[in-house]
């Protein structure tokens, strides 16, 4: 009988593919007070995220953490504010109020959800046009989005864009940033296995071996390849 698949062994509370959340700085989310400021009094380094985090102190002498701006600086005075005149570099608005054009991220897609779309270091949306009670922005995907203009952004960019400028020149290197991040590296090929480690694996040279396309309801241990594809190879 040949082994459990990578994918069914996740499943199980084991430390190897558990998330190692005990080394995350704090969950991060818009606080849901409005027409309040704060102050950035650290920028921290986050294992589990590619974007740095500021430490926000607000005027109720709480603690938030966001997710840092391209530009910003210990001091920085940021605003959670509805007005246009406050459209500047890290301040939190609703998405309404923002100016068609401009760049912005840590997006919500439902009103007072915190914040959900566009958080990667150096990632930035752009508003491309406002309607009666909604807004369309443009993902750094290129996939346009309609979202109520209630939802609440961060005008900017966030930071840690020029992550990837310096590459990986070592494999240890990688596998030291995705352990960090709790993902699975380096990820091998079934065909490179050997028959008892997966369908895919054994024979005197790598390949297949048989159609790799199954049925949806292919039972746990089977469904591995194309999963109900409607057509594999090059177009």
């Amino acid at each position: 009988m040949g082994k459990n698949l990578i994918q069914q062994r996740r499943g199980r509370v084991r430390g190897r593919y558990n998330v190692p959340s005990h080394k995350y700085r704090g969950n991060i989310q818009y606080t849901n007070e409005r027409n309040t400021k704060g102050t950035v009094e650290k920028l921290i380094h986050d294992p589990g995220r590619s974007a740095p985090i500021a430490e926000v102190r607000m005027q109720n002498n709480k603690k938030v953490l966001m997710i840092a701006t391209e530009g910003t600086f210990v001091g920085h005075e940021v605003k959670f504010t509805a007005s246009k005149a406050d459209c500047e570099l890290g301040n939190i608005m609703p998405i309404g109020n923002i100016p068609e054009g401009y760049p912005i991220y840590d997006i919500e897609i439902k009103p007072g959800d915190g914040g959900k779309m566009v958080r990667a270091g150096g990632s930035g949306a752009y508003v491309i046009s406002h309607d009666a009670h909604k807004t369309i922005i443009r993902l750094p995907s290129g996939q346009f989005k309609t979202l109520d203009s209630l939802c609440r952004a961060t005008v900017g960019v966030a930071a840690g864009g020029g992550r990837q400028d310096k590459p990986f020149m070592k494999a240890g290197k990688k596998w030291h940033a995705s352990r960090g991040k709790g993902r699975n590296y380096p990820v091998v090929r079934g065909v490179a296995m050997n028959p008892v480690d997966h369908p895919h694996g054994g024979g005197s040279h790598q390949h297949v071996g048989k159609p790799s396309c199954v049925p949806r309801g292919a039972p746990p241990g089977r469904k591995v390849g194309n999963i109900a594809a409607r057509r594999t190879g090059r177009r």
